[in-house]
């Protein structure tokens, strides 16, 4: 698809790397997609990983976003000293959380990220503070109950660039099915209130649909950004339709 610059945009269509492998990375970042999400969270992508994909990738001009393990102002520091054009955080449970999340992302006087650009290891680009300020998004991840009930004061909050729904926690923390969830369209559900504030501050949602199949049922939201599979989806879909048996 055709880029739309930096960080995550609407409409747009990522791809979610769990392996930590640089030439994966590297062939994710040719195929086409608009962004690749590297998972620090819940997948193999550890510091090590995240500056070997880093430097591999900083010749190639991919929009790289990475996902880091929580609401961790060093591993914020880590992924956008790496380059990350947009930093998603997850186990976001209040509006407090979303704020130290924009402090750790962005240099004074608009948070208190720490200076030391580690692209310059690879002789990349190292923008100046406020050029870095205006080059990385911030996205807290809507997956608890307490980011759900606090969504329209973190919507509104400056620094927040866009919303992110992650299914699988968030229908866990109600006590739903991702079915139930996805099926759940009314004003006061779940994902219309999260689509519902974003739309109120002029903020995009996001989603992690992971596989192809789960694409439409947010779609029907009016969710246009979406992380339409992880890489080892893509994997067992190719395998599938290698063998003959999806």
């Amino acid at each position: 698809m055709e880029g739309q610059g930096r960080g995550i945009h609407a409409p747009s269509r990522g791809v979610w790397q769990l392996t930590g492998d640089v030439d994966v990375a590297r062939q994710l970042a040719a195929a086409g997609f608009d962004w690749v999400a590297l998972d620090m969270q819940h997948g193999a992508v550890d510091r090590d990983a995240l500056l070997a994909i880093g430097r591999a990738l900083g010749d190639v001009g991919a929009n790289v976003v990475v996902r880091v393990p929580g609401v961790d102002p060093v591993a914020i520091g880590n992924a956008v000293d790496v380059g990350a054009a947009a930093v998603i955080v997850p186990t976001i449970g209040s509006a407090a959380d979303a704020a130290a999340i924009v402090e750790a992302a962005y240099y004074p006087p608009l948070g208190q990220r720490s200076w030391g650009p580690l692209t310059d290891l690879w002789g990349g680009d190292a923008p100046d503070p406020a050029a870095a300020n205006d080059a990385v998004q911030v996205i807290p991840m809507i997956e608890t109950r307490g980011a759900l009930e606090d969504v329209d004061a973190i919507a509104a909050m400056d620094g927040v660039d866009a919303l992110f729904i992650g299914p699988f926690d968030l229908s866990l923390s109600l006590g739903m099915t991702i079915d139930e969830l996805l099926g759940a369209t009314g004003d006061d559900d779940p994902i219309p209130t999260i689509v519902a504030s974003g739309a109120r501050h002029g903020k995009h949602v996001i989603a992690f649909a992971g596989v192809p199949t789960r694409v439409p049922p947010f779609e029907a939201f009016g969710i246009t950004a979406l992380a339409v599979a992880t890489d080892l989806a893509l994997l067992h879909l190719g395998a599938e339709r290698a063998l003959g048996t999806g």
